[in-house]
C-alpha cells in the first residue's frame, strides 16, 4: 500500500506541478507582453506626435538648420533618449549629448526610413532599451527618422518582482495541493486496504466475514464481487459436501447387500437353488447400481476436466427411438405409468454421437419415471424444424418448486426430494448438450409436472 500510496501521490504531484508551472509561464508572459506594450505604446504616440509636428510646423527648415535651432522641440515632450537620423541611417542628434558609435542603422531606423514604423529592443551602451522610430517628412519626402528610447531596467524589474509573487503563490498552491494529493490518495487506499484485508481472510479459508461497501464506486463494486464469491464459494462446498455424503451413502447400500448376500450365500445353511437365484439377482441389480453411479462419477471428472470428445455418425433416429421405447417400457408397465413415444414418419437421421444422445435421454426420461406416481404418464416426443431437433419429455409428476428450478441443472444439487439421486445427472446431460451446440431446458410446476425440451440445430443433421 505504501507503494500505491507513493505513486498516487506523485502522481498528484506530477500533474498538479506541471500544471502550475505551466499557468506560471502563461501568467509571467502576459505580465511581460502587457508592461512592454505599455511601454511601447507610450513611446509610440510621443514619437508620432514628435513627427506630425515637425511636419507641420518644422518641414520648411532644413533638418540640419531645425537641429541647430529647433532641436528642444522634439523632447519637450517626452522623458525618453531622443535620437535624429538622417536620410542616410546616420545619427545626427541625440539629445544625451553624446553619439554613439554604430556600424550601421538598425532595424527600426531602417523600417522609419522605409516610411515604416520601426521598433527595435537590444543593448546600448550596456544597458537593455527599447526604440521606437518614425520618418521625417517634408513635402511629403523622408528626410530623415526620429527616435524614442526607453530604458527597460524598471520594467524588467517590476517583471521580476510580479513573476517571484506568482512563483511563491504556486509554491503554496503546489504543497497545499501536495497534502490534498495524500488526503485523497488515502480515501482510495484505505478502503483499497480494507478490501484486501478481507480477500486475504477469504484467501485463508473465512468465508463467513463480509466486507462492507462504503460507496458506490469501483471499490464497492470489487467489495460486492468479494462477498458474491464467498457466497458462492460456500454455496458450491456445501453442495459438494452434500454430495460426498450423498455418492457414499448411494455406494454405501449397494456395497452392503453385496456383502450381506456373499455372506448369506456362503453359508452352509443357504444353498438351497431359490435362495442362491434371488441373491445372485440381488448382487447383479446392486452391481449394476454401483456401476452406473461409478460411470456418471467418471463422466464428471471427465467433462469437469474437459477431456471428454463427441463420436459422431449417422444416426437413426427412428430406430433410437425404438430402443428408447424398448428399454423404458417394462419399467412404466411394472410401476403402472402410461409411458408413449411419438415421432413423425421419415424421422431424418442425426449426426450426433448416439451413445452421449442415449445417455442423456434415458437420464432424463429416468428421472421422469422416478418422480411420476403410479397411474401418472410420460411422454417422449422428437419433432423437427426448419432449423432445430426436438425432443420434449413431459409428466405429470410431483414437479420442482420454482426456488429450486433454477439450480437443478448445477453440479452437486440434489434437490430437497427423497427421490433425488447424486446430483451429478442432469450437469452432465447439460455438458452433453453444450458440446452437441444444443440448448436443454427445463419447466415445472409442482404438482402438475415438468417438461424437458432438448434442441440441437438442424446443421448437425444429416437429411435422411
Amino acid at each position: 500500500m505504501k507503494g500505491i500510496r507513493g505513486r498516487l501521490t506523485a502522481n498528484f504531484m506530477i500533474v498538479i506541478l506541471v500544471s502550475v508551472a505551466i499557468l506560471e509561464v502563461l501568467l509571467i508572459y502576459t505580465v511581460q507582453q502587457n508592461y512592454y506594450g505599455s511601454l511601447r505604446g507610450n513611446l509610440t504616440n510621443q514619437v508620432k506626435i514628435s513627427a506630425d509636428m515637425y511636419s507641420k510646423y518644422y518641414s520648411d527648415t532644413s533638418l540640419e538648420d531645425n537641429i541647430l535651432y529647433n532641436v528642444d522641440a522634439f523632447w519637450n515632450q517626452s522623458n525618453a533618449q531622443v535620437e535624429i537620423v538622417d536620410r542616410d541611417g546616420k545619427i545626427v542628434m541625440d539629445s544625451l549629448g553624446a553619439i554613439s558609435e554604430q556600424e550601421g542603422p538598425t532595424e527600426d531606423i531602417q523600417d522609419a526610413l522605409n516610411d515604416q514604423m520601426g521598433e527595435w529592443i537590444g543593448k546600448l551602451n550596456g544597458q537593455k532599451v527599447m526604440a521606437v522610430a518614425y520618418p521625417l517628412k517634408s513635402e511629403g519626402e523622408i528626410v530623415g527618422a526620429l527616435r524614442f528610447i526607453a530604458s527597460t531596467h524598471e520594467i524588467d524589474q517590476d517583471i521580476q518582482d510580479t513573476a517571484k509573487i506568482f512563483i511563491a503563490i504556486g509554491l503554496f498552491v503546489a504543497m497545499v495541493v501536495g497534502f490534498l494529493s495524500i488526503f485523497l490518495a488515502n480515501t482510495i487506499l484505505i478502503p483499497l486496504k480494507e478490501v484486501t484485508a478481507i480477500a486475504e481472510s477469504m484467501a485463508a479459508g473465512n468465508f463467513q466475514i463480509k466486507s462492507r461497501k462504503k460507496r458506490d464506486d469501483e471499490i464497492g463494486k470489487l467489495a460486492d464481487t468479494l462477498n458474491y464469491m464467498a457466497e458462492e464459494i460456500t454455496k458450491k462446498e456445501k453442495l459438494k459436501n452434500d454430495f460426498i455424503s450423498s455418492v457414499s451413502h448411494e455406494l454405501r447400500t449397494p456395497l452392503t447387500s453385496i456383502m450381506g448376500w456373499a455372506i448369506t450365500l456362503q453359508s452352509e445353511k443357504f444353498q438351497q437353488k431359490e435362495m442362491l437365484n434371488d441373491g445372485l439377482g440381488i448382487i447383479a441389480k446392486e452391481s449394476e447400481r454401483l456401476t452406473r453411479m461409478v460411470e456418471e462419477l467418471l463422466d464428471f471428472s471427465k467433462f469437469v476436466s474437459g477431456r471428454i470428445k463427441l463420436s459422431y455418425e449417422e444416426v437413426n433416429m427412428a430406430e433410437l427411438m425404438e430402443h428408447i421405447r424398448k428399454q423404458l417400457t417394462p419399467r412404466a408397465t411394472r410401476e403402472t405409468i402410461q409411458f408413449t413415444v411419438d415421432y413423425p414418419e421419415n424421422l431424418p437421421d442425426l449426426l450426433t454421437d448416439p451413445n452421449r444422445l442415449k445417455q442423456v435421454l434415458i437420464n432424463i426420461l429416468d428421472n421422469a419415471l422416478n418422480f411420476t406416481a403410479a397411474e401418472g404418464s410420460v411422454r417422449f416426443q422428437a419433432e423437427v424444424g426448419e432449423k432445430d431437433y426436438t425432443f420434449t419429455i413431459s409428466d405429470n409428476g410431483c414437479g420442482i418448486a420454482a426456488g429450486e428450478l433454477p439450480m437443478v441443472k448445477e453440479k452437486f444439487y440434489k434437490g430437497k426430494s427423497s427421490r433425488s439421486r447424486n446430483g451429478i445427472g442432469l450437469s452432465i446431460c447439460e455438458e452433453i448438450i453444450t458440446l452437441m451446440k444444443g440448448r436443454l431446458e427445463i419447466h415445472s410446476e409442482v404438482n402438475v409436472g415438468t417438461t424437458v425440451v432438448i434442441t440441437l440445430p438442424r446443421e448437425v443433421c444429416a437429411h435422411g
